[in-house]
C-alpha cells in the first residue's frame, strides 16, 4: 500500500504541473482561424506530437518505476529539449499495469524555413508563454507467458488533448489513441538469468484526429523489431519501429531507437539515442534516471 500511496503522489504532483501550464498556454487566440492549413502528421509536427511506442518485452511490468528523462531533438530546422516524465503500477501480480507519462517542459527554436513548411506562427515560444505536452495513459494486460513458446501482452494506450502551442505545430490538440500487441521471446539465456537475448515484435493499428473536413481520422499500421541483451546489470536494446497512415501526407515515420541501461539496487542510469527515417525527422539524445520499487 505504501507504493501505491506513493505512485499516486507521484502522479497527482505530476498532472498538478502539467494542467496549469496548459492553462496559460491558451491566452493568445488569434492563430485559430489559420489552424486548417496545418498538416496533421508526423513530418509536420514537433518530435513529441506524435509519440511511436517503445517496443516492450512482451512482459507485463512486476515493479512500480517512477522515471525522470531530459531529452534534446535535432534536425536542421527546429531544436527542441523537454522534461519527460513517468510513472508506473503494475497490478494483480504483473499480469497487468497502468502507466502514465507527460512532458510537462518543452521549448524549441524553428528556422524561418520550418516555420513556413509548418504553417506555424513563431520561430520559439514567447517569453511570456508556458505550455506543457500531452497526457498519454497506457494498461498492459498478459495474454500468454510460456518460456517454450513466447510471451504475448496487449496493450491499450491513449494520448490526450492536454498539449499546447497548436499555433506552432508542437501538439496537436487532439486525441489519439493505439492499440499494439507485444511478443517476446528469448533466443539464448543463462541458468542465472543474468545473460540473455531476447527478440521482441509489436504490431498494433494507430488512430489520431486531424483537422481534414473530409477525413477527420487517420489510421495507421503500427509495427517494431528489435533484440535486447542483458549482460549482469547492463542491457542494450535496439529496434526499428514506426507506423504507416494512409494519407500518404508525411505519415510513415520510421526510427531507429538504441536503449542503454545500467542497473543498480534498484536505481537505474538510461542512456537513449533515437534516429529518425522517412517521416520523422529527428535525432534524438536522452538521459534518465528511474527509481523501482
Amino acid at each position: 500500500m505504501r507504493q501505491i500511496a506513493y505512485f499516486l503522489f507521484v502522479l497527482s504532483a505530476c498532472l498538478s504541473v502539467c494542467l496549469p501550464l496548459r492553462t496559460r498556454a491558451q491566452g493568445d487566440d488569434s492563430w485559430r482561424d489559420k489552424t486548417l492549413l496545418l498538416v496533421y502528421s508526423p513530418r509536420y509536427f514537433g518530435p513529441n506530437a506524435f509519440p511511436i511506442p517503445e517496443l516492450r518485452s512482451g512482459k507485463s511490468p512486476v515493479h512500480y518505476e517512477v522515471e525522470v528523462r531530459g531529452e534534446y531533438h535535432h534536425y536542421a530546422g527546429d531544436r527542441t529539449k523537454d522534461l519527460y516524465l513517468r510513472a508506473l503500477l503494475p497490478i494483480v501480480k504483473g499480469r497487468a499495469g497502468v502507466e502514465v507519462h507527460f512532458i510537462p517542459v518543452e521549448k524549441y527554436k524553428l528556422s524561418p524555413e520550418t516555420r513556413d513548411e509548418r504553417k506555424a506562427v513563431a520561430l520559439e515560444c514567447p517569453p511570456e508563454v508556458s505550455y506543457s505536452g500531452d497526457v498519454v495513459i497506457s494498461a498492459f494486460y498478459q495474454l500468454l507467458q510460456s518460456e517454450k513458446w513466447i510471451d504475448a501482452m496487449l496493450s491499450l494506450n491513449l494520448k490526450t488533448a492536454s498539449g499546447g502551442r497548436l499555433c506552432d505545430a508542437r501538439f496537436t490538440d487532439a486525441a489519439t489513441y493505439w492499440v499494439d500487441l507485444t511478443a517476446g521471446k528469448d533466443i539464448l539465456k543463462s541458468r542465472s538469468g543474468k545473460y540473455a537475448l531476447r527478440m521482441q515484435a509489436m504490431t498494433g493499428f494507430y488512430c489520431w484526429m486531424t483537422n481534414d473536413i473530409v477525413h477527420r481520422q487517420n489510421d495507421a499500421l503500427l509495427y517494431g523489431a528489435g533484440l535486447t541483451v542483458t549482460l549482469h546489470k547492463f542491457s542494450l536494446s535496439s529496434d526499428l519501429s514506426g507506423f504507416r497512415g494512409y494519407e500518404n501526407n508525411g505519415d510513415h515515420p520510421l526510427q531507429w531507437r538504441n536503449h542503454l541501461q545500467f542497473e543498480h539496487k534498484n536505481n537505474l542510469l538510461s542512456l537513449r539515442y533515437t534516429h529518425g527515417m522517412q517521416d520523422s525527422l529527428y535525432d534524438t539524445y536522452s538521459i534518465g534516471y528511474i527509481r523501482r520499487f
